[in-house]
C-alpha cells in the first residue's frame, strides 16, 4: 500500500510516456503549476468523462498557469486511442508498470461496488511551480470533480 502525499511534500518525479510514445517528465513543468490526476482506464465512462471535463476547462485552466496531466496504467497505444475518439487536448501518459500511481499514493487497496480490490485510486494532485505538492486529493469521484478543483483554487 502506498504513502498518500500531503501538501508540502515534494512530488515525486517521473518520466512517462505519452499517447505518441514520447518521453514526458515532471522536470518538463518545473515553473510551471500542473494538475496530476490519475484514472484506473482509458475509454471508460467515468474516465471518458473526467477527461472530457479537463479537456474542456483547459483553457480556464492554462489561463490560471495550471497544466493538466493525466496519468493511467494504460499503453501508449490505448491512450492514442482514447485521445482520439474522444478529442483529448490533456496530456496523457501511460504508467503500465504502475511505478508512478505507487509513488503518487495512486495505487492500493479501494472500495469497488462494496468489495475491496486492489486497483488505480482516482486521484489529482496539484503540484506548484517549485515541484511540492499543493493539493492531494483522493477517491474523488469522476463527475464534477474538474469543477470542484476550479472552485478550489479560485480559477
Amino acid at each position: 500500500m502506498s504513502e498518500r502525499l500531503q501538501p508540502g511534500d515534494t512530488a515525486p518525479a517521473f518520466t512517462l510516456p505519452d499517447a505518441d510514445g514520447n518521453e514526458v517528465s515532471l522536470a518538463d513543468y518545473a515553473g510551471r503549476k500542473v494538475i496530476v490526476y490519475f484514472y484506473p482506464a482509458a475509454l471508460t465512462p467515468g474516465c471518458t468523462k473526467q477527461a472530457c471535463d479537463f479537456t474542456d476547462n483547459l483553457e480556464l485552466l492554462a489561463g490560471a498557469g495550471y497544466d493538466v496531466v493525466g496519468i493511467s496504467p494504460d499503453k501508449p497505444e490505448k491512450l492514442a486511442k482514447f485521445r482520439d475518439k474522444e478529442s483529448l487536448k490533456v496530456t496523457l501518459l501511460a504508467d503500465p508498470d504502475k511505478k508512478t500511481l505507487e509513488a503518487y499514493g495512486a495505487f492500493g487497496e479501494k472500495k469497488l461496488y462494496g468489495k475491496t480490490v486492489v486497483g488505480v485510486i482516482r486521484s489529482t494532485v496539484v503540484v506548484g511551480e517549485d515541484g511540492t505538492v499543493e493539493r492531494a486529493l483522493y477517491n474523488v469521484k469522476a463527475t464534477g470533480h474538474v469543477a470542484k478543483i476550479i472552485r478550489d483554487l479560485g480559477v
